[in-house]
């Protein structure tokens, strides 16, 4: 497996463990994003992403109807060890289908009228292309920089850009 494909994968891994991601629009509201649980519809390490939200806030409210808009969203998984920046497409999604897939005791909370429920918009991210950082702890950096060693090397092979696509 090559490096690229290694980090994607503890990427997809790390999202579908810890599932909250900072998610906003690329150019409105000065890059404004908000925490939001992201979903994965599967197994697999791809996306689209998919969020529960309401219709009456901001952020659904901002996108562009029909086509979507771009997106940006942002995540670090609990342990610290992977973080990411997304870019894709965003775009409003009822299919009825996903929505029962997803569905479950969290979600449900959230909405009076269940997956009838006129607030309930299901948002989906075609996610494109990420920047992925695994294991990029600064407490092993400092350590190194004070035995002479230069950090950086190690760091280069915990970088990656990969296509979501």
């Amino acid at each position: 497996m090559s490096n690229e494909a290694e980090i994607e994968h503890k990427f997809w891994k790390a999202l579908r463990s810890d599932m909250t991601v900072m998610l906003g629009l690329a150019g409105v509201d000065e890059g404004h994003t908000r925490p939001m649980t992201a979903q994965l519809d599967g197994d697999e390490d791809r996306g689209p992403i998919y969020f529960f939200t309401s219709k009456e806030t901001e952020l659904v409210g901002e996108l562009k109807a029909g086509e979507g808009s771009r997106a940006v969203a942002t995540f670090a998984s609990k342990g610290n060890d992977v973080f990411a920046t997304i870019h894709g497409n965003l775009v409003a999604d009822n299919d009825r289908a996903v929505i029962d897939r997803l569905w479950n005791s969290y979600v449900a909370a959230w909405y009076e009228g269940g997956k009838d429920d006129p607030k309930l918009q299901l948002l989906r991210l075609d996610a494109e292309r990420a920047q992925v950082w695994v294991d990029a702890s600064s407490l092993l950096a400092g350590v190194k920089v004070m035995l002479g060693i230069d950090p950086k090397q190690d760091y280069k092979d915990k970088v990656a850009e990969v296509s979501l696509a």
